[in-house]
């Protein structure tokens, strides 16, 4: 039978254990139902918890489950598309508003991991965006320009100081972010749910919703044990949803992201690679990613799924990318391999739903889950107690519309990442 271990791989090896919550039974009355105990769904519970709110958090399996527990767990600011983009797409004043929030929400992270005490391995010391080739070079440019005139303090690096930094000379150049960082993800999940309870937040897990229906002037929430019935409804279920919003997973198309973490490395060649903590990614269309963890593992992902022949095509590539970009790593095994789904919307831009009168959520965090889950959570406390109109929301309201051929372009997408793959591992 599978086990978190096989999902989660090394999250949940070196994650602290999940809070001991129980499966909703009877019926429960809260002011507030979150659905769902990810980022966004956590940090919901926790800040209006803190404003005494009584909230009740509902989830199909634990915390973390979903994309929470299985990213890369890079702390990044903004999203996917570079800022004029974003402007572009939402105009004013969304804009602006969104782009200052989701460049702050780093912040947040940090705050809430210190306030909280949360140990999930937090790492200060910002990511790297790798130029791959001299058209990474330019966009990393342009992704410089747009981001200084905003007055963030990113700062575009050399040829020779990236390779000092990764410990590889395959890049031309890096984007370096002072505002980002590194974090065990799922651990964070766990201390947010940890977090939430303490604030006075009652967690049930084990218990999908599988029916939403009005009860006078609230909702009831339906699950297989039981039900809760409030006067707002929190939708933060996001790329794993089923039951009534499963029309929010249909909105994105799934791309497959796994994750190989590699044995503890010895101390020297530790040293050797990414000496100052950073995480980073590459600027490929198939894009790299790899960061240290706190006992040495180098963990290293790109898009694929472990899953039938996929499993045996994308290790191999790992394995010999690995060894190209880090020639120190001759010896190098993999101790753990996993894999999870990113939702990613038409535009690459989130959306903020109103799916019925009191019944809300943000969703398609396009890759970038860990600050805008955490601050997106943290607007719908305030919207949800009355502090924040829709007049002030960093997005639009809109309502959720499936995406035609949406089954047909992932599987696409998770046969190219092989194909890409299995030409790589055969010319590497």
């Amino acid at each position: 039978m599978p086990t978190l271990r096989d999902s989660h791989g090394l999250w949940a090896m070196t994650a602290p254990e999940a809070p001991r919550t129980p499966v909703l039974t009877g019926r429960l009355s809260a002011d507030v139902a979150v659905v769902g105990a990810g980022y966004a769904g956590l940090s919901a519970a926790l800040h209006l918890a803190g404003r005494g709110i009584d909230v009740v958090v509902v989830e199909a399996a634990e915390a973390g489950f979903g994309g929470a527990g299985r990213n890369v767990g890079l702390i990044n600011g903004g999203m996917w598309v570079m800022p004029d983009d974003l402007m572009r797409l939402l105009g004013e004043p969304y804009g602006s508003r969104c782009l200052g929030l989701l460049s702050e929400a780093p912040l947040l992270v940090r705050e809430i991991i210190e306030d909280n005490a949360i140990d999930c391995e937090l790492r200060k010391d910002g990511t790297l965006h790798l130029a791959a080739g001299a058209a990474g070079l330019v966009e990393l440019r342009e992704r410089h320009r747009q981001w200084t005139a905003l007055g963030a303090p990113v700062e575009l690096l050399s040829r020779e100081e990236t390779a000092r930094r990764t410990g590889s000379p395959a890049y031309e150049g890096a984007l370096f972010d002072p505002r980002a960082g590194t974090l065990q993800p799922l651990a964070y999940a766990r201390g947010l749910a940890r977090a939430a309870i303490a604030a006075g937040a009652d967690l049930f897990t084990g218990s999908p919703v599988v029916a939403i229906e009005p009860d006078g002037a609230r909702w009831r929430l339906l699950t297989p044990g039981g039900s809760v019935s409030a006067d707002w409804v929190v939708v933060a279920t996001d790329a794993y949803s089923t039951g009534p919003w499963k029309v929010v997973r249909d909105e994105q198309v799934h791309l497959p992201y796994f994750n190989f973490a590699t044995e503890p490395l010895p101390a020297a060649v530790r040293r050797s690679i990414l000496p100052a903590g950073e995480g980073c990614w590459d600027t490929n269309t198939i894009l790299s990613s790899f960061r240290m963890d706190a006992a040495g593992r180098l963990v290293f992902g790109s898009f694929g799924a472990l899953r039938n022949s996929g499993r045996a095509i994308h290790r191999a590539w790992a394995m010999r990318s690995l060894r190209r970009l880090f020639p120190q790593l001759r010896d190098v095994r993999f101790q753990s391999g996993w894999y999870g789904s990113i939702g990613m919307t038409s535009d690459a831009v989130p959306r903020f739903h109103r799916f019925a009168e009191r019944v809300v959520g943000f969703s398609g965090y396009n890759g970038r889950g860990i600050a805008p889950g955490t601050v997106f959570g943290k607007v719908l406390a305030g919207h949800v107690a009355g502090e924040i109109a829709d007049a002030g929301l960093p997005l639009p309201v809109t309502l959720p519309a499936s995406r035609p051929f949406r089954a047909l372009r992932e599987a696409y997408y998770e046969a190219g990442a092989q194909m890409a793959h299995f030409a790589g591992a055969r010319a590497g």
